[in-house]
């Protein structure tokens, strides 16, 4: 179905985006080290687990000739292959974790004001899929990403 291509976590609020090659998903929780995976910070379920797609991000930099880094939208995994907006609703695996996909991460203010206003516009339903985590497990960059039956 798809691939994990990048990891990330932010430790704290505003913190630049570390990657990763490897990082554990721990259930209902999130990824250890990311600032999301303290209960404190979440606001509900869906902020465990980010992903969004390369090829959006490539798209974007294609549409509006401006560069975005794979860090900049923020989002814990970059994936290749796979519709993430098909997920919403679904269940889903990463490697041996296994996820639901929740809501569409659509782009804010903060988003735009960390990039450009041209990203708040262009990721409108292209922002990602926001996800809990239903089992833990270690994800790591090569990962598959599969349906669930």
């Amino acid at each position: 179905m798809g691939t994990i291509r990048h990891i990330f976590i932010a430790p704290e609020r505003g913190a630049p985006m570390i990657e990763l090659p490897e990082v554990e998903a721990m259930p209902d929780c999130g990824l250890r080290g990311d600032r999301y995976s303290d209960a404190a910070n979440r606001e509900s379920p869906d902020y465990q687990l980010t992903l969004i797609e390369l090829e959006q991000i490539e798209a974007y930099t294609a549409a509006t000739s401006l560069p975005m880094a794979l860090h900049e939208p923020r989002r814990n995994l970059v994936t290749s292959g796979v519709d993430l907006n098909a997920q919403n609703g679904r269940r889903f695996r990463i490697g041996e974790v296994e996820l639901e996909g929740l809501d569409l991460c659509e782009p804010c203010g903060l988003f735009a004001k960390r990039t450009t206003h041209e990203a708040l516009r262009f990721f409108v339903h292209r922002g990602g899929l926001r996800c809990r985590i239903l089992k833990g497990g270690v994800v790591h960059r090569g990962d598959t990403v599969a349906a669930l039956a």
